[in-house]
């Protein structure tokens, strides 16, 4: 049979991983598909369709589609692949797992071409290697996202993945500043949690791990030039995950902070999460290592701004001048990752009524003037990899300033990182856990 309709190509770039040796074929977005070889429907693989439904949250910011981005996918329409006995990666101790050495033995990839309507079909299959074209916009261009997002195995055996819904509005955001295709929320966080539910026995039976959920966009169109990418592809991949940093750090953070680096600047993408946000920033933090100090505190503007500490944001806890205890962190101005902990953090802080909450800028010259008066209280930075990091030193232009975060006796710090532990373990019943039976 030979093929001739949109539906029947569409079915075999979703199984093309079976076709190769049948198929001849081009995407390009300035080549039409090339003539396909002959074969028989027997040759498709046999597929799993999923009829598992899973509840999902209001989704907030979401966006308008673009009308070009064409069709959306739907998890109704997924089909699982499972790995085979060859293919199963034995599960290291949870006391040798590193973040991002170790991942599960399956993934989701679903494949974007505009000019075969829009989104294909989800698919859930073993874990592998991509095969992309050298041309492919991705490795040119940084033409690619990506989120950060951890599933636990809750106290009562049930996994639970902390809101997800907020990590996939980002995506969506940082896919439509990057000129990639937009895609429903909601049907990309059930495919997730089917891709989780399959490698469940990946979750770690332990609250000191969890499973770190890593969704990816790229760019794949194969040809030169700066333009959006015709062709894209959607994955996920899945690594359980001991402690963010190493075993045997204790106490606070040490942070370096010289002016001279930028990390983000108004009218950039600072805000979105993207891989070209982070390449520059290694070569400063080796820098900082070579200090002695554990990460990088970024700094903005002649004032010198507190915007982000490594990959987190921050937070201050400081007394004002009327007496009243204050949690502060800098707002949401183009210069910082809109944190799915961060906005857990403020909105968790003002259900206690006793703390002042607000976004305003912090500055260097602010927290040594509140140290010198003995009213600064507590630092600390905030994110899916550590959850809650407080700061015990900062090395800014040759001198040493201890924070007294460690030193508090009723530490706000301590009370959110339990209240939120508590939550993505399933010790406190909240809708944030979004439980996966």
């Amino acid at each position: 049979m030979v093929i001739r309709s949109k539906e029947l190509c569409r079915r075999v770039l979703e199984n093309q991983h079976k076709l190769i040796q049948f198929l001849q074929m081009r995407l390009c977005s300035n080549q039409k598909i090339q003539e396909l070889a002959k074969y028989e429907e027997d040759d498709f693989p046999r597929t799993i369709s999923s009829s598992i439904k899973y509840a999902v949250q209001p989704q907030p910011n979401q966006i308008q589609h673009q009308q070009d981005v064409g069709q959306q996918f739907k998890y109704s329409d997924i089909s699982v692949r499972l790995a085979g006995p060859h293919q199963l990666q034995p599960k290291p101790d949870v006391d040798d797992l590193a973040f991002g050495k170790y991942f599960t033995d399956h993934m989701l990839k679903i494949q974007y071409h505009r000019r075969l309507g829009g989104w294909l079909k989800p698919e859930i299959t073993p874990f592998e290697n991509l095969v992309l074209h050298p041309a492919a916009k991705v490795f040119h261009y940084a033409v690619e996202l990506f989120e950060g997002i951890k599933a636990y195995r809750g106290v009562d055996g049930r996994i639970r993945v902390f809101r997800p819904e907020m990590n996939m509005a980002r995506m969506n955001l940082t896919a439509y500043r990057s000129g990639l295709p937009t895609f429903d929320a909601e049907e990309m966080v059930k495919s997730m949690a089917r891709l989780i539910s399959i490698d469940s026995e990946w979750v770690p039976h332990t609250e000191s791990a969890s499973l770190y959920i890593r969704p990816t966009l790229i760019g794949i169109e194969p040809t030169l030039g700066v333009a959006s990418s015709e062709s894209a592809l959607m994955y996920t991949i899945l690594s359980p995950v001991g402690p963010y940093f190493k075993p045997g750090h204790k106490g606070g953070l040490t942070l370096y902070a010289d002016p001279k680096y930028v990390r983000a600047w108004p009218g950039g993408c600072g805000d979105r999460k993207m891989g070209s946000n982070y390449a520059p920033t290694i070569h400063v933090q080796k820098e900082a290592q070579a200090h002695g100090c554990h990460q990088v505190l970024w700094l903005y503007g002649e004032d010198h701004q507190l915007t982000e500490v490594g990959v987190m944001n921050i937070f201050m806890v400081y007394v004002n001048e009327d007496g009243v205890k204050e949690l502060i962190t800098p707002p949401l101005n183009g210069l910082i990752l809109p944190g799915i902990t961060r906005d857990s953090i403020i909105q968790l802080a003002k259900e206690l009524g006793d703390v002042r909450v607000r976004e305003d800028v912090i500055t260097m010259p602010m927290v040594k003037k509140l140290l010198q008066k003995g009213r600064l209280l507590e630092l600390f930075g905030s994110g899916t990899a550590a959850v809650i990091s407080p700061i015990e030193r900062i090395h800014y232009l040759g001198e040493q300033l201890h924070i007294p975060t460690l030193e508090q006796e009723d530490s706000l710090s301590k009370y959110l990182l339990k209240t939120l532990t508590d939550i993505q373990y399933g010790k406190l019943d909240h809708p944030w856990a979004y439980v996966i039976d």
